[in-house]
């Protein structure tokens, strides 16, 4: 596409976002799909600008999370087939399109320096676990919102922190292995820090939780790697359409949360999204800062910043999803999902032009 037609995308975003606000005040009715559309396009049209390119993705998140919270019911079940268990199914393809995209030959980096690697894995699993627990604890939630804030903390990092160390000409490959080496550790480490931190709010069973994990991490990521290792590059078809696969499962996953939750969202959705920034926001703070202290160069202080705050807000979802709690538990990583990508676009766009 060229310019011009950008240049429409964002005009007519612009004027459906006004049109929505209109339908808002008005009470005309409307306002939900000229929201929607307002997202769409906007997403669209902000593929053409290289730093608002982005921000795209989030868009998208937004629209299917308008939908989800405007037309709930159809997001329940399509001809009598629940919808909601599709989460692990498309959690997997999203898991193995990670995993086509890691090198073996990058965990060489461990041996050659691994001062930042270890920092970056201890911040995730040491600060994120603790400012969720402490929000947990220090806010009125029902008990299965709170598990929801530690299980969020307690994921591995999400792949979007390589995209974003990317933008802010951060360090890739440390990035890239922090993120392969936490997922790798999550069917352990997570349960574990589960059972410590939020058994006394729901009932968490180690066991069942480790192989819930293993089912959707682990498994596809070593499919990915095999892949990678044999076929990556025969079929390039194949390997464009992986990522757009696993971006949308995402998107389809976050409405599938949002439109089970929706009335705890309309309730106390405010309160959630003001907690889910903090918990964001202290992870790349403290991450970029213990980094520093511990004498880390200021490119992968950055790097594990990002490491550190970004979370797998989609595992997060589906082991929600696979205890039985997609409207409560997994509500909380829906929306740190969302959250989390419009401040890690910003955060990068700023350090990349401030390097």
């Amino acid at each position: 596409m060229n310019r011009t037609i950008f240049q429409l995308l964002l005009g007519l975003g612009i004027l459906t976002g006004m049109a929505a606000i209109v339908c808002t005040f008005a009470g005309i009715s409307g306002a939900a799909i000229c929201l929607m559309a307002c997202f769409v396009l906007l997403a669209l049209g902000f593929q053409g600008h290289p730093i608002l390119k982005g921000f795209s993705y989030t868009l998208f998140i937004f629209a299917a999370s308008t939908y989800a919270l405007n037309y709930p019911e159809n997001l329940v079940a399509y001809q009598g087939f629940p919808l909601k268990k599709l989460v692990t199914p498309l959690l997997i393809i999203t898991m193995f399109g990670m995993g086509i995209h890691m090198n073996l030959t990058r965990f060489v980096e461990i041996a050659k320096s691994p001062k930042p690697i270890l920092a970056g894995i201890f911040c995730h699993y040491l600060i994120m676990p603790g400012i969720g627990m402490a929000l947990a604890m220090s806010t009125n939630l029902p008990p299965e919102i709170a598990a929801g804030i530690i299980l969020v903390g307690c994921s591995p990092s999400g792949v979007a922190s390589n995209v974003m160390a990317y933008i802010s000409k951060g360090n890739l490959a440390l990035s890239v292995t922090v993120t392969a080496i936490s997922t790798l550790l999550a069917p352990l480490v997570t349960p574990l820090l589960m059972k410590l931190l939020a058994n006394q709010l729901v009932p968490i069973d180690f066991w069942d939780m480790f192989w819930h994990i293993m089912e959707i991490v682990i498994f596809p990521v070593i499919a990915g790697l095999v892949y990678n290792q044999y076929c990556y590059g025969r079929q390039k078809w194949l390997d464009e359409l992986l990522p757009i696969l696993s971006m949308a499962s995402i998107i389809f996953i976050v409405a599938l949360t949002v439109s089970a939750g929706h009335n705890t969202l309309l309730k106390m959705g405010w309160l959630l999204i003001l907690i889910v920034l903090v918990h964001n926001l202290l992870g790349y703070f403290f991450g970029y800062k213990i980094s520093k202290w511990m004498g880390i160069n200021e490119q992968d202080s950055r790097t594990i910043a990002f490491e550190v705050g970004l979370q797998n807000a989609g595992l997060a979802s589906g082991i929600a999803a696979k205890m039985g709690y997609i409207a409560t538990m997994g509500l909380v990583p829906g929306i740190f999902g969302s959250m989390q990508n419009i401040t890690a676009s910003i955060l990068a766009n700023w350090w990349g032009r401030n390097k």
